[in-house]
């Protein structure tokens, strides 16, 4: 008998109360039209009511794909917990699940992706909950936040500290799902999924694992059905027993901006020379500069922003290859992809879903990790998860927690001032105007990254900016190295406000970084 039914029929069988997991990011795997008609059932039925939706990564963006925006509705939506959520400039509307959070009308927490992938993995298993390390000192942590957005969020916490083993850790009961929404590209009758035109697995196996663990419902939306027989079974990714009911949209996007890219999915392999470059600027500097801690052979992981640069950088010096990348949406290797499509990579060795990338992060199992940072504070503490005054232009977390939870090297990339008027000339860095704010704080407003628990065990952290490179030490954030064209006193100690000290052997970095030829990297 088919599974295949029409979105109506698919969202109708989904109960009050009911606990929605949504394998997703951003646009990248969205189940966009399911999300859609869940938000139409509602209005016309008020059904269903009060759910608990989960995002290990956000649900759409700003840019074109709604996503959880369809369910952010007084009464449909209780309670949020979502890795990331859609962000966006300020030129761009709020969204409006991130109106529900800032107006606390709705019980919204921001919980670290890989965990939110383990809470999966615990519920399926029936075991008590997600016991770790990754969060402690920061935001996640029950002595911050832990990871609640608002008021609402708060009164109903879902971490705790616990004793076990003679160790803090953290402790996440399960919030065990009774409804799974994913997607995928082709279903057989039965239900057998393949993912040949996606640029990323996700979770989607682990997500419809749990549901079906729990005896609830799993909904799949494809592009196209084939008949029963057709699929290769090494090519199935989520078995047919697993799925409830296919729902087919033929024009879902592969990302915001694609509607499909063949070299995206890894079915073709893109020269080398169809790639583009960094554009000639200060941020381009920036992303030369932590190119610079790269060797050839080394795994690296890459997060969003000025590091998503760094590996055209490599393109640029001759080294496409030379360096294998790692994202949290799954694919290693190739190019990752930068804008509108970030998260996907061309040219990819391997898709790995991300609930297993995850695990490798956690345990930092790679060389370096390139991040980015919006402010820095005097104990080292990084904030990239929430700006009060404007809150949606962060997604929030995503895996940022986790990947610099144990990571021996963390190089992180940002201005040192916002705002600052800044002119690139052969001698070097000129300022033409000064920022509005220094990035170097005396307290961030949220801390993604604990500083002092990076500085405990004994992790080498970097920020990369375009006025020097600061090293996290004992003694707090010290300039060691100096762009030419920076007075050291006036332009990082005095603008910082004394938060960075330079260090008195601080070297002055070679004047290759700032022209528009390519550097000369070795690696």
């Amino acid at each position: 008998m088919s599974k295949v039914v029409s979105v109506q029929d698919a969202v109708c069988r989904i109960p009050d109360g009911a606990v929605v997991s949504v394998s997703s990011s951003s646009s990248l795997g969205c189940p966009d039209a399911v999300l859609k008609a869940i938000g139409a059932r509602f209005d016309a039925e008020g059904h269903p009511r009060a759910i608990t939706a989960l995002h290990p990564i956000a649900a759409g963006d700003v840019y074109g794909v709604k996503g959880m925006d369809h369910i952010a509705k007084d009464g449909l939506l209780s309670r949020v917990l979502a890795g990331s959520y859609p962000s966006g400039p300020s030129s761009v509307a709020m969204p409006e699940i991130w109106k529900m959070i800032v107006e606390d009308r709705v019980a919204a927490y921001n919980v670290p992706s890989g965990i939110m992938f383990d809470m999966h993995r615990e519920a399926a298993a029936h075991r008590p909950g997600v016991l770790t390390k990754v969060g402690l000192e920061t935001f996640v942590d029950p002595k911050r936040q832990g990871c609640a957005m608002n008021d609402k969020g708060a009164a109903s916490p879902i971490v705790s500290r616990v004793e076990f083993g003679g160790d803090t850790w953290l402790h996440f009961p399960n919030i065990t799902p009774n409804v799974a929404i994913i997607r995928a590209t082709t279903s057989d009758e039965r239900g057998n999924l393949t993912y040949e035109h996606e640029g990323a697995y996700l979770g989607g196996l682990e997500q419809a694992i749990c549901v079906r663990n729990n005896g609830g419902l799993v909904i799949a939306q494809v592009k196209r059905i084939t008949a029963n027989g057709s699929l290769r079974p090494h090519e199935v990714r989520v078995p047919g027993h697993l799925v409830d009911c296919v729902v087919v949209d033929p024009n879902q996007k592969q990302t915001t901006e694609t509607q499909y890219d063949p070299a995206i999915s890894g079915e073709i392999m893109r020269p080398w020379d169809s790639f583009s470059h960094a554009e000639h600027g200060v941020e381009k500097v920036i992303a030369r500069r932590a190119a610079q801690e790269l060797k050839r052979g080394m795994t690296a992981n890459l997060g969003f922003g000025i590091s998503a640069m760094v590996p055209r950088i490599l393109l640029e010096e001759g080294h496409p290859d030379a360096v294998t990348w790692a994202i949290e949406q799954g694919a290693v290797g190739g190019v990752p992809l930068t804008g509108f499509a970030f998260g996907c990579a061309s040219n990819a060795d391997a898709f790995v879903p991300s609930p297993q990338q995850f695990i490798y992060f956690q345990g930092a199992g790679f060389d370096v990790s390139f991040l980015s940072f919006l402010e820095v504070d005097v104990e080292g503490n990084v904030n990239v998860s929430k700006l009060g005054k404007k809150p949606y232009l962060t997604a929030g977390c995503g895996g940022f927690v986790d990947i610099t939870a144990h990571a021996r090297k963390i190089v992180f990339s940002g201005w040192f001032e916002a705002g600052a008027q800044i002119e690139l000339t052969e001698n070097g860095i000129h300022i033409a105007a000064p920022g509005k704010f220094t990035k170097m704080v005396d307290e961030v407003e949220h801390v993604t990254f604990s500083g002092r628990r990076a500085r405990e065990q004994g992790q080498n952290v970097l920020y990369v900016t375009e006025r020097c490179v600061i090293e996290l030490t004992g003694n707090g954030l010290v300039a060691t190295e100096i762009m030419p064209g920076i007075d050291p006193e006036a332009h990082i100690v005095a603008a910082s406000g004394g938060h960075v000290r330079v260090a008195e052997n601080a070297r002055v970095m070679p004047k290759s970084l700032l022209a528009e030829a390519p550097m000369g990297l070795e690696l």
